[in-house]
């Protein structure tokens, strides 16, 4: 974390006198009076200055942001775009370019494990916690779809057979299509059994 001590004759000038220092605004910096100084008989004989200490904040989006690039590059997909797309605390970022489908792996697994990975910087560094999505080529939006027509065959399935029917372990988010998809099927229900990773959603028929 950057920091800097600057010495002025107010608080306030050694305030802005830091934040010049640091190329940011007042809220990207966390400032510690060190001494509040003294202006001393007549403004000059036993005056002393004042002298703080401003840290740079570190922010958990930018963080996040360039943790992902790195990562992406490091597997070998050089000509990646990445895209933030932000909603109050919820950020998404947009993978596309060439080879992306090395980002998203099998069912989506490597493209999940990214999302962990940068979801734990952004909020390692975070006050209030934040939302990541990590995206490519709208693979999301496709799984989706996939997802909830697989429910929909899984429900008629346990309807049709009278008996209960696993899926894979699936990740929380992908979870949560599934139970959402058929929540207002009135002659199936569904929970969620195991422990992560290995945890997985059961489509059960009402008897």
């Amino acid at each position: 974390m950057k920091e800097v001590t600057a010495t002025a004759a107010t608080v306030d000038e050694a305030v802005q006198l830091a934040l010049q220092q640091l190329g940011v605004s007042r809220d990207r910096a966390e400032i510690t009076v060190l001494d509040k100084g003294r202006k001393g008989l007549f403004g000059i004989f036993g005056s002393r200055p004042a002298v703080v200490k401003a840290k740079l904040m570190i922010d958990p989006v930018e963080e996040a942001e360039l943790f992902l690039k790195n990562v992406v590059k490091q597997m070998g997909v050089t000509a990646a775009k990445i895209e933030k797309q932000q909603d109050g605390k919820r950020i998404t970022f947009m993978i596309t370019g060439e080879q992306v489908g090395l980002l998203i792996g099998k069912h989506g697994q490597t493209l999940n494990s990214l999302q962990l990975l940068t979801q734990l910087v952004a909020n390692r560094y975070a006050k209030e916690y934040v939302s990541i999505i990590v995206d490519a080529e709208n693979y999301r939006e496709r799984r989706e779809k996939t997802l909830i027509q697989l429910a929909q065959k899984l429900a008629e399935k346990a309807i049709k057979t009278g008996k209960e029917v696993k899926l894979e372990p699936l990740p929380a988010h992908e979870r949560k299509i599934i139970h959402n998809a058929l929540a207002n099927y009135k002659k199936v229900t569904t929970y969620s059994v195991g422990e992560e990773p290995h945890r997985y959603v059961v489509v059960s028929p009402i008897m």
